[in-house]
């Protein structure tokens, strides 16, 4: 129906159905001060489409991240006078995309073909439930891969023998571990760059481009210091591991008649005090071959004295 003015008017029935919110919803709105009161017309009371476009940018809002509580206070600060664009550009530039990478779509005979030709539905229910791969609505033998390189590193460790059961429980481990990482990265960069922008009050447009700026800058930090990191820690650890191995016999394949020999203690310290404990295995392994080597020559060179001395004998 139509107000007096011209403009369209609602029962709360009308505006819910209009909003998508339902009638409590509404009702528990206007009791926080977030949605103004109806008019009041007769018995009835009247809503205005400024009602249905504040539900909406309500609404906008939740889907954003925020609290009914910092949502009152943007709005309160937008009737007085302060616009909502800076703010919203500020969540637009947190919302964006944290990466180059684009998502790929991929068919399911695709899919098998590249995990070793065989139907796994197991496997692939495992791939959706981790978000590796998404169901294209409407079509059951399409997927949407959000990131290609992901299941890229899939493919080439199933190839190289690992098995999708152990590939989906490593992806989880390091999803927590990952998150745990990126959790930490946002506190340190809110306490000592974002803290300024964060007060009792919304940021100032001109406050909310300087912050959004800020996150464009140091959007690709957290990646640049963990793939450093992770470079460092992958060739610490695969020497060591190398070495540990190497050491041990571990490749009985590869040494023949290779066997573990124990070292005591006390020589085991003072090789790592000299060398470094990530360095000690690796040091223990060169010192054995080099004595090999040194008694090997040594034979070879008695023996070849011994040889001449025997030709020279009348």
């Amino acid at each position: 129906m139509s107000d007096e003015s011209g403009g369209v008017a609602y029962r709360i029935e009308d505006l819910a159905h209009r909003s998508g919110a339902t009638v409590r919803t509404i009702r528990a709105y206007q009791d926080r001060g977030l949605l103004p009161r109806p008019e009041r017309r007769g018995r009835a009371n009247v809503y205005a489409d400024a009602h249905l476009a504040r539900l909406r940018q309500i609404a906008d809002l939740l889907d954003r991240g925020y609290t009914l509580a910092s949502i009152k206070e943007l709005l309160e600060a937008w009737d007085a006078g302060r616009g909502l664009g800076g703010i919203l550009g500020l969540v637009a530039e947190v919302d964006g995309p944290w990466t180059d990478e684009e998502a790929a779509r991929i068919s399911r005979a695709e899919l098998e073909e590249r995990f070793g030709g065989r139907p796994d539905d197991a496997a692939v229910a495992d791939a959706v439930e981790l978000g590796v791969l998404e169901p294209v609505p409407g079509d059951e033998d399409a997927f949407v891969v959000p990131s290609p390189q992901e299941l890229a590193a899939a493919v080439e460790l199933y190839t190289a023998g690992v098995p999708l059961s152990a590939i989906s429980c490593h992806l989880r481990e390091l999803r927590g571990q990952v998150e745990h990482i990126a959790s930490r990265f946002l506190e340190f960069t809110t306490e000592h760059v974002f803290a300024r922008y964060l007060g009792e009050h919304p940021p100032s447009d001109a406050e909310a481009a300087e912050a959004a700026s800020l996150v464009r800058r140091l959007r690709p930090l957290a990646q640049q210091t963990v793939d450093a990191e992770l470079a460092r820690a992958m060739r610490l650890f695969a020497t060591r591991h190398l070495s540990r191995h190497l050491a041990t016999g571990q490749f009985p394949e590869e040494r023949e008649g290779a066997r573990t020999v124990e070292v005591a203690a006390g020589t085991m310290r003072a090789v790592e005090r000299l060398v470094g404990a990530e360095h000690a295995a690796a040091f223990v392994t060169a010192a054995a071959e080099r004595e090999l080597q040194t008694r090997t020559l040594d034979r070879l060179a008695t023996n070849t004295v011994h040889s001449n001395i025997v030709d020279e004998m009348p």
